[in-house]
């Protein structure tokens, strides 16, 4: 497995596990399978109410602590510093852990900069081994990255073939911070699973659409987190490091780029209308 260095030296495997949208009831079973066929790194949040079973899933693995990779999200409605501060020791209890290995702000709303403070503060205390954001476009990132103490490790956001973010990556990469896609599967949106061009790659390579996406992803220095409840498909997207893209397939697909986001804007104020009913 493929792994990063972030900006503070931890290394963290390049390609782990998502369980965004698994149902609470599911979570320990799906992470049981993928942390057996080899996944070592599990990206959950607060807000995806399944932290715990995470936290039972590894407990019951029977694989050292220190061996596998547990990111987690703060939720905005656990925003400003004391209420972050008490919700990373809950997230913390949940996870059935003394440490979490990378926590990162879940949304650019409401009282980011007090929650960040309480990343900060969680992170010199050794509860956090690191910390960042997620969906924080390039000015919100600019912006907090210039005026907080601790450079975020890593910006999570939507990155697929459709939405490739280029820019913000280099933006990211100028203070030091690493790209983790979310999405990296575009949730089948757009024609993915039968886009012609992917498939076509994929022939050549006796590799799937999906394994071709991914491998496109890894090769440009970008986290990935697929999700999949179905066994065979934890093994089939983990299968990518067999094989590399050459630079004319890399090239052809970054031609499938639209720019623009499959969900939504977090400029747009429907959006951020939307965000503050969830609160």
């Amino acid at each position: 497995m493929n792994t990063i260095k972030l900006n503070n030296g931890i290394e963290m495997p390049q390609m782990g596990y998502g369980v965004y949208q698994v149902p609470p009831a599911e979570c320990e079973r799906c992470v049981s399978d993928a942390l057996s066929v080899g996944y070592r790194m599990i990206d959950t949040a607060q807000a995806y109410h399944n932290e715990e079973g995470v936290g039972n899933a590894v407990r019951r693995s029977g694989i050292g602590r220190r061996e596998i990779f547990l990111v987690s999200k703060v939720w905005i409605s656990n925003y400003g510093y004391e209420k972050a501060k008490a919700s990373i020791d809950e997230s913390l209890r949940r996870l059935q852990t003394d440490y979490i290995d990378l926590m990162l702000l879940h949304q650019p709303f409401c009282d980011r900069y007090g929650a960040y403070r309480a990343l900060e503060e969680a992170y010199k205390e050794g509860k956090l081994r690191a910390i960042g954001v997620s969906n924080f476009y390039p000015d919100h990132f600019i912006d907090l990255a210039s005026n907080m103490e601790i450079v975020p490790a890593v910006n999570q956001v939507e990155t697929h073939v459709f939405n490739q973010q280029r820019e913000p990556q280099r933006i990211m990469e100028e203070f030091g911070t690493r790209i983790m896609s979310w999405g990296p599967l575009a949730e089948g949106r757009n024609g993915f699973f039968t886009n012609p061009l992917l498939a076509e790659i994929g022939a050549r390579y006796g590799k799937s659409v999906p394994q071709v996406a991914l491998r496109w992803l890894i090769q440009r220095g970008v986290i990935i987190i697929p999700k999949s409840s179905h066994i065979e498909r934890m093994r089939q997207n983990i299968d990518i490091f067999d094989f590399a893209l050459s630079d004319e397939d890399m090239a052809a697909i970054a031609t499938l780029d639209t720019g623009r986001s499959l969900f939504f804007d977090h400029h747009d104020a429907e959006t951020a209308r939307m965000f503050m009913g969830w609160r």
